[in-house]
């Protein structure tokens, strides 16, 4: 008998709780597809912010119009903006609604220097020799990023769904500084989760995790004399670089696989008849974590303090900045998948496929074209040989892998005159535009799924355990803007 009225209570109870859960879903698709209806029939406006980012081609803390851009863009949708954030002018936080949870999307949108390219070109053709260019499409991850978020607001307006969403326009990527001083200075505390993405020549959601870094710049000081009058009366700073170059190189014998050690020498003297007085090396030194990074780090400086030795010359580091490893998250990558499927891949059109194969074959790699498949999804991390400031917010909050959309030719070299070239044009619009549909509706999704969050908190937690973050940076150290 009390077997018979538990399992009819059951019964009632699943009766009860059915609807509701199918009632839930079905908003949850109505409202996705709200998101992605509004996203498409604004498709223009966010081309044409791209566009003028792509042309405007700021290098790292220059990009004053390209912040003022998506800062107005979501001001006049309704967000307050907070500028100039973390002692940083271009810098921002744009804020809708309130309470938890709090979702956050990372925005981009600084240039590299040197790849000046014409949109649409399958030939390098810059717009003006010499000058930046956007070698990563991060004009595309501005303003899908601003565009996703934008549309999330308006479902939560639309039917009053609770919780905060937070856009962080982030500059200097590509140097490794934006979020690092942004994260010190607690731009990113209050977070509950939050997305990313990047331009890619595949359509993926993915565990990549990047490697850590410390970015640096080692100055010497010596003395100068006549190069053949009395060199004798010279201590020569370019000798003490070269020296410490040496020790590295030699070095690299006796570091683990993992690591990596690029350096380039921005200055090394005036004349070859003037003993130089001054010279520079600037470094970056990378492995798989921080402590390993860390390791390498001071013996590279003993390198230095060796050269300073030799040469009697005086050193001065200066750590321009240093990020983690990338800790992405599985659940908030498990959901960028699914609704990257959702959604669909990018549709481009014959124009954009043959535009690809051209430049393919201009660049001799396989005329592939532009991908538009999504592999199945794999849940495991795996590690690649790059790093990015976006890993310094994943020890912070829990944050999705990369979600990697096509938004230019498969094979062609990245941080190249080739992506500059797609960044700008339909191609990688069209990339953009599934970017933003598949944040749009993973935002929302977390909004009305509340579980999504506090199992990704969960993870979070137990991956991070007693870890407190401490910023490689100096807690004092201020951002160092160029000054023009």
């Amino acid at each position: 008998m009390f077997k018979r009225k538990t399992a009819t209570f059951i019964t009632l109870c699943m009766l009860v709780l059915m609807p509701v859960s199918i009632a839930a879903q079905r908003n949850l698709d109505t409202y996705k597809h709200e998101a992605v209806t509004w996203l498409e029939n604004n498709e223009a406006q966010f081309e044409t912010a791209a566009g003028k980012i792509n042309e405007y081609a700021e290098t790292a803390f220059r990009e004053h119009k390209s912040a003022k851009l998506l800062a107005d863009m979501l001001e006049k949708n309704g967000f307050t903006v907070e500028r100039g954030v973390a002692d940083i002018p271009t810098a921002f936080v744009a804020t809708y609604g309130s309470g938890y949870p709090v979702v956050g999307i990372i925005a981009e949108y600084d240039a590299l220097p040197g790849l000046s390219q014409k949109p649409g070109v399958t030939t390098k053709d810059p717009l003006e020799p010499g000058n930046p260019g956007h070698g990563c499409g991060h004009n595309l991850f501005g303003a899908g990023s601003t565009a996703a978020a934008i549309a999330a607001k308006n479902v939560m307006k639309d039917h009053n769904l609770k919780g905060t969403i937070k856009l962080f326009g982030c500059p200097a990527e590509e140097t490794l500084a934006g979020k690092i001083y942004m994260a010190k200075a607690g731009v990113f505390d209050g977070l509950d989760i939050c997305f990313t993405w990047h331009p890619s020549s595949e359509n993926e959601a993915k565990l990549a995790k990047t490697i850590a870094m410390n970015n640096f710049e080692v100055i010497f000081r010596g003395r100068t004399a006549h190069g053949a009058g009395d060199p004798w009366n010279g201590r020569s700073a370019l000798d003490a670089v070269e020296l410490m170059n040496t020790g590295v190189n030699y070095m690299r014998e006796h570091v683990k696989p993992t690591v990596r050690i690029h350096y380039m020498i921005p200055d090394g003297g005036e004349a070859p008849n003037i003993v130089p007085d001054y010279a520079k090396v600037w470094y970056f030194v990378r492995d798989v974590d921080r402590p390993g990074v860390d390791h390498v780090y001071n013996r590279v400086l003993k390198c230095a303090e060796g050269a300073a030795l030799m040469t009697e010359t005086e050193m001065e580091v200066n750590l321009i900045t240093g990020c983690y490893e990338y800790l992405p998250n599985h659940v908030l990558t498990r959901l960028l998948d699914k609704n990257l499927r959702f959604v669909g891949p990018p549709k481009f059109t014959e124009k954009d496929q043959e535009y690809a194969k051209e430049m393919q074959r201009n660049l001799n790699v396989p005329e592939k074209g532009l991908s538009d498949e999504i592999p199945d999804y794999e849940d495991k991390e795996t590690t690649g040989g790059g790093s990015t400031d976006v890993a310094d917010v994943s020890w912070l909050v829990p944050i999705s892998g990369e979600l990697s959309i096509t938004t230019t030719p498969a094979g062609v070299p990245w941080h190249s005159w080739a992506v500059a070239s797609s960044s700008g044009c339909s191609a990688g619009f069209k990339g953009m535009h599934t970017a933003a549909q598949t944040l749009a509706t993973s935002a929302i999704e977390a909004f009305m799924n509340t579980k999504i969050v506090e199992d990704a908190k969960e993870e979070f937690k137990e991956k991070t355990k007693d870890f407190i973050y401490t910023s490689a940076v100096p807690l004092n150290q201020k951002p160092q803007l160029p000054e023009d």
